[in-house]
C-alpha cells in the first residue's frame, strides 16, 4: 500500500465517471460543502451523453419535455462546477486501495480521498458489432455505430439496424432531415419505449420486421446493403448512403472488478445507502445493483443525492443525513459566490 505524503491534497469524495450521475453528484458534493473531484477517462464531461448520442433527444428529463443530450450535458456540467471542484479527465482509475484515506491509481498518477462514489456508468463498453463479414471494411466510410453530428446524414439514405431504444430514436430524430430512414429488425416485437414504437409505426420511416442485414456493399464509401427476411430467406439490395447499426453495447467493469468489491454481473451490489463491500465507497447510476433498481438517468441522480448524503455523514459523524431543502440551504436570488 501506498503512504500518501503529508503535503497531499486529500479531498472528501472523489467521484468516478463524469456523466449524469457524477456530474449530478458533484453538485450535490458542493451544495453539502464537501471538497470535490471527479475522475474520467473520456476527454470531456457528459459520459455517455456527449460520447455516444449527444444530437439524440432525451424526453425523460423531469423539468424537461425534451432535452438534447448535449445540452443536459452541459446544463449538468454548469450546475456541479459552481462549487469549484476538480476535474481531472481522460485519465483512467487503475486500483483503489481501502483505508482511512482511499488511494485511487490512475494511469497518470495517485489520488488521495476519504470516499469514493463510483458513477462509471456501465462500465467499459463497447458497440456490438454487426455479424455481418463485410461490415467491418466500411467502418468509417459510411458505416458508424455513434453519432455525433446527425447533419452529416442531412438528405442521405439512412438505414438503421435493431429493434431498441436507440434504434427507434434515431430513426425518429433523423426522418425530418433525410432523405430516407430505413430500419430493419430481426423480429417484430420492438425493446424501445411503447410511445417511441408507435411514433415509428405513424412516421414517414419505412420499417422492415423479421429482416437482418447481410452484406454491405459499395467502393470506397457504403452505397448499398443487401437485407434478407428470415422466415422467407428472401434477399433484397437496398440503396443507401450510410448505415446506423444500434445492437446496444457490451459492457464490462474493466478495472473495477478487480478491486475487491462485491458485484453482479457487471454491476456493483450496494445497500439502500449506496453503500458498496468496501468503506467509504459508494455506487450510483447504471453500475449501481439493488432491488428494484431501474437503469434511468432520472433514478441515476437519485441515487447520486442518497450516496453523497451518507458520504457526508461517513465523513463527519455529526452532520445530518437529510441537508435540508436547497432552498433554504441556498440564499434567494444568489449563487454560491454571493453575486446576485
Amino acid at each position: 500500500m501506498l503512504t500518501h505524503p503529508h503535503d497531499a491534497e486529500i479531498f472528501d469524495l472523489t467521484i468516478i465517471g463524469g456523466g449524469p450521475t457524477g456530474l449530478f453528484a458533484c453538485y450535490y458534493a458542493g451544495l453539502r460543502q464537501m471538497k470535490t473531484k471527479i475522475i474520467d477517462s473520456l476527454p470531456q464531461l457528459g459520459g455517455q451523453l456527449m460520447a455516444l448520442y449527444p444530437e439524440k433527444y432525451i424526453f425523460d428529463m423531469p423539468g424537461f419535455p425534451k432535452v438534447l443530450a448535449k445540452q443536459l450535458a452541459l446544463d449538468l456540467e454548469m450546475q456541479a462546477l459552481q462549487y469549484g471542484a476538480t476535474i481531472c479527465l481522460d485519465e483512467t482509475v487503475r486500483h483503489l486501495r481501502p483505508g482511512a484515506v482511499i488511494e485511487l491509481e490512475t494511469d497518470k498518477g495517485v489520488h488521495f480521498t476519504r470516499t469514493v462514489l463510483i458513477a462509471a456508468g456501465v462500465g467499459a463498453f463497447t458497440p456490438k458489432r454487426l455479424p455481418a463479414p463485410t461490415a467491418a471494411a466500411y467502418e468509417g466510410r459510411g458505416l458508424a455505430y455513434t453519432i455525433l453530428n446527425k447533419e452529416i446524414y442531412r438528405d442521405q439514405r439512412v438505414l438503421i439496424v435493431g429493434g431498441g431504444d436507440s434504434a427507434v430514436d434515431w430513426a425518429l430524430n433523423l426522418e425530418p432531415i433525410a432523405a430516407r430512414v430505413t430500419l430493419v429488425h430481426r423480429r417484430d416485437g420492438f425493446r424501445a419505449h411503447e410511445e417511441s414504437v408507435e411514433k415509428l409505426k405513424n412516421s414517414s420511416c419505412r420499417v422492415k420486421v423479421f429482416y437482418e442485414l447481410r452484406e454491405v456493399c459499395g467502393a470506397e464509401w457504403v452505397d448499398s446493403a443487401i437485407v434478407y427476411n428470415n422466415k422467407t430467406k428472401e434477399e433484397e439490395r437496398l440503396r443507401v448512403d450510410a448505415i446506423l447499426p444500434q445492437l446496444g453495447f457490451n459492457a464490462s467493469l474493466g478495472p473495477i472488478k478487480d478491486w475487491g468489491l462485491e458485484t453482479s454481473g457487471s454491476s456493483i451490489v450496494v445497500n439502500p445507502r449506496m453503500e458498496s463491500s468496501i468503506n467509504g465507497v459508494y455506487a450510483a447510476g447504471d453500475i449501481a445493483d439493488y432491488p428494484g433498481k431501474l437503469k434511468l438517468i432520472a433514478t441515476g441522480t437519485a441515487d447520486a443525492t442518497v450516496a453523497v448524503n451518507f458520504a457526508k455523514q461517513h465523513i463527519d459523524p455529526t452532520a445530518n443525513v437529510f441537508p435540508g431543502h436547497s432552498s433554504e440551504i441556498v440564499p434567494s436570488g444568489k449563487d454560491r459566490a454571493g453575486r446576485a
